[in-house]
């Protein structure tokens, strides 16, 4: 197909050269840029999260090692994996999820809840997040969300016990938010940062806060987490039957690293895998392929070209998702030899998800990652991803 040079004057066809300086003049200096914007917020969190684990010791200051959780101090052989990891060569923040280069999601570890189990019986609740009765009870979680209760652990502080938490025995999100809220607000006055820090309104309980830096403003979404690095849950039914990526050797050190339950709703919490991804992450490459140079190239594209703006609808995190797909369709080292085809194979899948409004969780497969995103957005990034696969070229505006 013939390029339109005339209407795309800075846009680059794909010969191995152009991919390379493609890389090194919008992937290499992107991830400059967010790195340093990365150490600056969370130089400022980790002082904010140290204020508030003083006023209030369930919450622990975020930190550059991520091991915080006391189930992780009970962990030797998986203390040394994760230290292992953080002395990879690129720079790495557990804590910190780069969703866009202004936009962030930090995990704030709670303490004082160890030694997990799972509850396998069901009963209905029939309260308000403020404690109040109902007469019909309230919704089920979904696939990636779970209720939890105090006696879920066999050692717990007391104050988990308390009602400005607890109702019923559960650990309520929304009350947990509503305390970690108030003593943001509260440190952000005491550790004097009210010109690099303020809250955001929000229509829900999350608590989000934008942040100051010294090229631009980053809107953080702060979530209080409980770690669980000791089991992997049981609706996490991975690795599918007959896949061959990644090698069982591989699957047995990521479910390792267990799980996270996040304060992200009013009643339910909900799982996450940040340490699991990372892990399936590391070493992805070790054959020679071109698996992680494919995503980087094709974030950098989702960014300048098919989802633009400070709250895109698609994050990194879908990106990361398609990635761990297409891996595991093509698990072959020969299927990323070539840039080319890797990269147009991933936007294929990217494009598919995208029209159809659908992208399966990689490790919950009922789950929809785009169930909630307004389907006239996605429809214009399907658009956009169509005319690229029609003549892909890089874009270097």
């Amino acid at each position: 197909m013939l390029e339109h040079k005339e209407e795309h004057p800075t846009m680059k066809p794909f010969t191995e050269e152009d991919v390379e300086f493609y890389i090194q003049n919008k992937v290499e200096q992107r991830h400059l840029l967010v790195s340093k914007t990365v150490d600056e917020v969370q130089k400022i969190i980790q002082q904010l999260t140290a204020e508030i684990s003083y006023r209030d010791t369930r919450f622990q200051a975020i930190s550059n090692s991520g091991i915080h959780n006391e189930n992780f101090r009970d962990q030797p052989a998986l203390l040394a994996k994760w230290s292992a990891l953080l002395r990879g060569k690129r720079p790495f923040h557990p804590s910190v999820q780069v969703l866009a280069p202004s936009q962030f999601l930090i995990t704030v570890p709670l303490r004082g809840l160890t030694g997990y189990r799972e509850r396998q019986v069901r009963h209905w609740r029939y309260y308000t997040v403020h404690g109040a009765k109902l007469l019909s009870p309230v919704r089920d979680p979904e696939e990636l969300q779970q209720w939890l209760e105090v006696e879920q652990f066999s050692k717990s502080l007391q104050q988990w016990h308390e009602t400005e938490v607890n109702v019923e025995g559960d650990l309520v999100p929304a009350k947990v938010l509503a305390v970690f809220r108030e003593l943001m607000e509260k440190s952000i006055t005491s550790c004097n940062l009210s010109s690099k820090v303020r809250m955001l309104e929000s229509f829900s309980s999350v608590v989000r806060v934008a942040v100051e830096t010294s090229d631009s403003q980053v809107n953080v979404e702060l979530v209080p987490t409980v770690e669980i690095p000791t089991c992997w849950p049981e609706r996490a039914r991975w690795p599918r039957c007959f896949t061959r990526w990644p090698s069982q050797e591989k699957v047995q050190c990521v479910k390792s690293f267990g799980f996270n339950l996040l304060a992200h709703s009013n009643y339910h919490w909900q799982l996450g895998f940040s340490r699991a991804e990372r892990m399936l992450i590391e070493g992805l490459d070790e054959d020679g392929g071109c698996r992680m140079k494919c995503f980087r190239v094709m974030r950098q594209m989702k960014e300048d070209v098919w989802c633009t703006g400070n709250k895109p609808i698609l994050t990194s995190y879908h990106l990361q998702t398609v990635l761990f797909w297409t891996c595991e369709k093509y698990p072959r080292t020969k299927d990323w030899r070539c840039f080319r085809e890797g990269f147009l194979r991933m936007v294929r899948k990217l494009h598919k998800c995208v029209s159809q409004h659908f992208l399966k969780h990689f490790f919950i497969r009922g789950t929809n990652l785009l169930k909630y995103a307004n389907t006239s957005d996605l429809d214009l990034v399907a658009g956009k991803l169509t005319v690229f696969l029609e003549n892909p070229v890089l874009c270097l505006d």
